[in-house]
């Protein structure tokens, strides 16, 4: 069965345009290219308002430009961004940054350009290989990330499971009440189930290796040869690979392709799995019952769709 979200993953940001930029910003940014740019091709997707765009100068250079006010905490996630891509080993395939600078208030990153797009849902079999193919190399990469990129700050995903994603157990307990996402699936009846599988997880996910922390369909875009390259490494975190690679395949789940098949050959234990689809489901559909989102008017459709995927997927492999 083939379930699709409300909105295109490449549709879902709503963004300021390049002339609503300050005109400082953008003649500095301009000379730093070092032509006056011509054009600037508004990001589609991502769940943020700042600026991000494809800008090309009258020389015919291109780069693909964020910028947010320096009060903005996006400013903080893009500064971020840069620091980690820049140390990323050579094996993985994301956008690298080019330059950054503060001007007029804003801080501004230009990345490397990949011209490339989305991966359509639902997915198709060639571009979940190539998205899988290109973690997989990553994720190698990563096994023992170097000193430089844990310098930049990285959290252990057991501690973030057990402070962010444990929102079965504040149900249980009577904490939170039961989000109104979560009617019609499996969650009320099965509530004590959930609980008890995402207090396990976190032990189940301990590692050292460097992860992505938020590998989504809309964080990998497939250029013309066909190759995905994995995008927005501002979250990244230690612990067990196969944690990102559950946390892509509730699309492909969604996609109506077999997930589990997908996931075997990355050593993930059955009720490690079963745990990362309660947390990841239990976050999302609580984050969905949060009502508007001033970050996009589609977060929220994200969340839900989301959340409603993992559990479903947890459900077919339970025989809930």
């Amino acid at each position: 069965m083939i379930s699709l979200p409300d909105v295109p993953y490449g549709s879902t940001a709503v963004r300021p345009d390049w002339s609503d930029l300050p005109e400082g910003l953008r003649q500095a940014i301009s000379s730093r290219l070092g032509a006056p740019i011509v054009s600037a091709r508004t990001a589609g997707g991502g769940f943020t308002r700042a600026f991000a765009a494809i800008v090309t100068t009258s020389a015919g250079l291109t780069g693909f430009v964020k910028a947010a006010p320096r009060q903005d905490p996006t400013a903080d996630w893009y500064a971020r961004e840069a620091s980690i891509t820049a140390r990323l080993p050579p094996r993985v395939a994301a956008p690298r940054p080019l330059w950054t600078m503060v001007d007029s208030g804003y801080f501004a990153l230009c990345l490397e350009l990949v011209d490339g797009h989305v991966p359509a849902l639902p997915w198709s079999p060639p571009e979940l290989d190539a998205a899988l193919s290109a973690w997989s190399t990553a994720a190698a990469a990563l096994a023992t990330p170097h000193h430089e990129l844990l310098d930049v700050g990285v959290p252990a995903l057991p501690d973030i499971l057990r402070t962010e994603m444990s929102w079965w157990s504040e149900i249980a307990a009577g904490r939170e009440p039961m989000p109104r996402t979560a009617h019609g699936t499996v969650a009320p009846t099965r509530l004590a189930h959930l609980a008890r599988l995402e207090q396990a997880v976190p032990d189940l996910v301990a590692g050292g290796a460097l992860m992505h922390g938020d590998l989504r369909v809309d964080n990998v875009l497939i250029d013309s040869s066909g190759r995905a390259h994995l995008c927005d490494w501002t979250w990244p975190c230690l612990g067990a690979p196969w944690f990102d690679t559950v946390t892509l395949l509730v699309t492909a789940f969604a996609s109506g392709l077999d997930a589990d098949a997908y996931l075997s050959g990355w050593g993930a234990p059955a009720e490690g799995v079963d745990g990362a689809l309660a947390a990841l489901a239990g976050y999302w559909l609580v984050r969905a019952d949060g009502g508007p989102s001033s970050a996009s008017p589609h977060s929220r459709q994200h969340q839900r769709f989301s959340g409603e995927q993992a559990l479903a997927w947890l459900a077919h492999r339970r025989g809930w």
